[in-house]
């Protein structure tokens, strides 16, 4: 399932820093009780996020759970192309290829 991958620096982080790590964990949790988005919608604004500041990592795990959540390759695709008006093309062209480096990695494993 691709919510199980987790990348080894966020797993050095886990074990590094655990008190750290629960805490912002709590943090996630009560935010998610208190939104009024699906999964899927959550997802895919999280990305959305992601893409405008241009966080590697964070578009890679938000393209992954977004998938998870029913969100197609298309809607993932459309998030990364809107933010070329917003966010500047090199950083949509940016979010697409990580978006196909998951997918294609997803497809190999």
């Amino acid at each position: 399932m691709e919510d199980d991958y987790l990348p080894s620096i966020y797993l050095q982080f886990l074990e590094r820093f655990p008190e750290v790590a629960e805490a912002q964990g709590a943090l996630a949790r009560t935010i998610r009780e208190h939104n009024p988005f699906d999964d899927r919608t959550d997802r895919l604004i999280k990305l959305a996020m992601a893409i405008g500041a241009e966080a590697e990592g964070a578009v890679r795990s938000n393209v992954r759970k977004a998938l998870h959540h029913g969100a197609s390759l298309d809607d993932v695709r459309a998030v990364a192309l809107a933010a070329i008006t917003t966010c500047g093309f090199p950083t949509a062209i940016a979010a697409l290829n990580w978006i196909e480096d998951v997918t294609r990695a997803s497809a190999e494993s």
